[in-house]
């Protein structure tokens, strides 16, 4: 920025009452959850009577009929919800003078062309926008929302409205013993001795510049904030429609747990530029970072990438939707998501456009659960050559090669035949490997619930010593069964036998486990080493 800021102190009630709010799309959509607006009205009503009270910094770019807020959306539509509901309270208790302050200060400010009485904050999206004017417009606190609970089941207008009824709900029980008074104090106290900082940028179309040196120096911004507002900036005559895209992706990822649009997003890039780091994403998008030679998307580019990528990425996310996969993809997608694994999924999205693509999805599925058993799956290094490959895939249209470049992670036969029979695994693995031997394929469909036939307790009382407790995890001591608990009190491996072996899954091998007179840990090695061959058999084809 070559203009320095200005810099001023104003009260809340000349900050609003001069200004008409309109919040860029760059920015996010309000985000305060119950936390945040219960801390906002606990450090308000602890301080209704000190001389005046600081509310931070607010960073505004204005023209000649808007205030832009770069910075402050947060406190600005909570202190507006805030003063619906004084307004509200005051008309219910029968200070209209008082209620006609708080509307013409906070709320509305007339049209000098054409006398209309506008809402002096206008949100980013028309349907949140229209929850927040439901709100203020209201001459009652007695309200409901009043469209259909599809548009009203969006997470920012549940925001809004839960926000203003804990600030409703605490005023209440606040002024119930001197409404008429108090509502005087919670008036002159926002009005009067509630401040602002303000900064004002002196150019609206380069001030999301600002929002990206909020983060820089430590606001609590998000990539996803960042990569928004980055693409925003780019968009043009192409705002409009890019914001709704990025709104409809956003909501159909979310921004929290491992499939948020930021995964979402990092993979759409690794695919068709390599691999990406997740601290690096921004920077790389952006272009921020001059240390990368990998061919970043333009903004406008990506978006049209992750609006073509998002049908087929999200049943990779959930596999029971509908979608372009096809059903070998399909049981691929619900075999790593058993396994819990999507450093995969960069090529995943390459693989779907090529020829033979079914092939390629099947080699990469071996190779993820030859890993996945020798147990080194998930280093840096092996998802950055995964990454590199789905880039090479894209650029050629074929996978065999850029896969064939893998095959030095592929562990030997005999390797994996060792680690399955002796390495202890969680249940996930365990009952998905299970599965693959019964049904005979690398796509088994989710039957029965894994048990260990020994608990850990059970196998250290049989020996007398925890030296081989580490067994009771290993596939030799899995059975699948049709039931979900286990009956109370099977503590031995003959209780086992009665209790349990008729009720194992189509295939399970039940036979031999009846002949056997009991189940030590000489017997859960020899039957490992049975079904590790016979795992083999299916994931080393011949």
């Amino acid at each position: 920025m070559t203009t320095p800021l200005n810099a001023s102190a104003s009260t809340a009630g000349a900050l609003f009452g001069a200004s008409s709010f309109a919040v860029p799309d760059y920015q996010r959509e309000y985000a305060w959850t119950g936390d945040e607006v219960s801390q906002f009205w606990n450090d308000f009503r602890n301080n209704l009577h000190t001389p005046s009270y600081f509310l931070g910094l607010i960073i505004l770019a204005s023209d000649s009929e808007r205030s832009y807020v770069v910075d402050g959306q947060q406190r600005i539509v909570t202190l507006s919800l805030l003063a619906a509901a004084i307004r509200q309270e005051s008309i219910a208790r029968g200070r209209n003078a008082l209620a006609d302050l708080v509307e013409s200060t906070f709320l509305k400010v007339v049209s000098y062309k054409t006398d209309e009485r506008l809402a002096r904050t206008e949100l980013i999206d028309s349907v949140d926008n229209s929850t927040f004017l439901s709100i203020i417009n209201s001459d009652t606190s007695d309200i409901e929302p009043s469209f259909p609970d599809e548009i009203f089941g969006d997470g920012i207008s549940q925001r809004l409205w839960s926000s203003y009824k804990i600030l409703r709900n605490n005023l209440r029980s606040h002024i119930a013993s001197d409404p008429f008074q108090m509502l005087g104090v919670w008036v002159e106290f926002i009005t009067e001795k509630l401040y602002f900082a303000i900064f004002n940028h002196p150019d609206k179309d380069t001030a999301y510049k600002v929002f990206e040196v909020i983060n820089d120096r430590g606001r609590d911004l998000t990539t996803a904030d960042l990569l928004k507002n980055y693409v925003l900036s780019q968009a043009g005559v192409e705002r409009e429609r890019v914001y709704r895209d990025w709104k409809s992706l956003s909501s159909d990822f979310g921004t929290d747990g491992s499939n948020n649009i930021v995964q979402f997003i990092r993979h759409v890039v690794t695919s068709r530029s390599g691999y990406v780091l997740p601290s690096e994403l921004y920077s790389f998008v952006s272009g921020a970072s001059e240390r990368s030679t990998k061919p970043r998307p333009k903004p406008l580019e990506l978006v049209d990438q992750m609006k073509s990528a998002a049908p087929l990425y999200q049943q990779m996310v959930d596999p029971s939707l509908e979608g372009p996969a096809s059903a070998v993809e399909i049981g691929t997608y619900q075999a790593l998501s058993e396994l819990s694994v999507i450093t995969v999924r960069p090529i995943l999205l390459a693989l779907h456009d090529t020829l033979q693509s079914e092939d390629g999805v099947d080699y990469l599925l071996r190779l993820v659960v030859r890993r996945i058993v020798v147990g080194s799956l998930g280093t840096g290094n092996i998802e950055r050559r995964f990454g590199d490959a789905a880039r090479q895939i894209r650029d050629t249209g074929h996978w065999s090669g850029p896969l064939r470049e893998l095959d030095d992670l592929n562990p030997p036969r005999e390797d994996f035949v060792e680690q399955l029979r002796k390495r202890p695994m969680s249940k996930a693995p365990l009952a998905f490997l299970r599965r693959s031997i019964i049904q005979k394929t690398i796509r088994p469909h989710l039957s029965g619930t894994l048990h260990f036939i020994h608990t850990k307790k059970s196998l250290a009382d049989l020996l007398g010593t925890d030296s081989a407790v580490r067994w009771a995890s290993t596939i030799g001591n899995t059975f699948l069964a049709n039931v979900d608990r286990r009956p109370p009190g099977m503590d031995t491996w003959e209780d086992f036998k009665i209790l349990m072996l008729g009720h194992g899954v189509h295939g399970e091998w039940t036979e031999n486990m009846q002949q056997q007179a009991e189940w030590s840990v000489q017997d859960i090695q020899d039957y490992g080493q049975q079904l590790a061959l016979a795992a083999a058999d299916i994931w080393y084809p011949v």
